[in-house]
């Protein structure tokens, strides 16, 4: 597996040019957390990049619920499912491991 170098991300984890962001980048940030990339995660993940494509900003956590809620039905939009792919901070994590920068107002 290809691996980025450290100075690639800043110092929260997050890729500095989101163009070098790929799946194989993607299974490294989630190593870095201890999370092992599932179908459902990847379902995820291709939602938070298409709604930086649409928006051109990450989500924070309402507005990923929502979203999730609208494409992926209302089992899968909801914070508790989010959170055990996700632990923490759902739209965060989620959005580090889908190489997009850190949502505004997340913590």
């Amino acid at each position: 597996m290809i691996t980025l170098p450290p100075e690639r991300f800043d110092k929260e984890g997050f890729l500095r040019d989101l163009n070098a962001w790929s799946p194989a980048v993607a299974k490294q940030i989630a190593a870095a957390e201890d999370i092992a990339l599932s179908d459902e995660h990847w379902e995820v993940i291709e939602l938070l990049r298409r709604y930086y494509q649409e928006f051109e900003a990450s989500p924070a956590m309402r507005a990923l619920v929502k979203y999730t809620r609208i494409h992926l039905g209302d089992d899968k939009g909801r914070s508790i499912y989010l959170l055990r792919l996700f632990p923490g901070s759902p739209a965060k994590l989620g959005s580090k491991i889908a190489g997009l920068p850190k949502p505004e107002n997340c913590l």
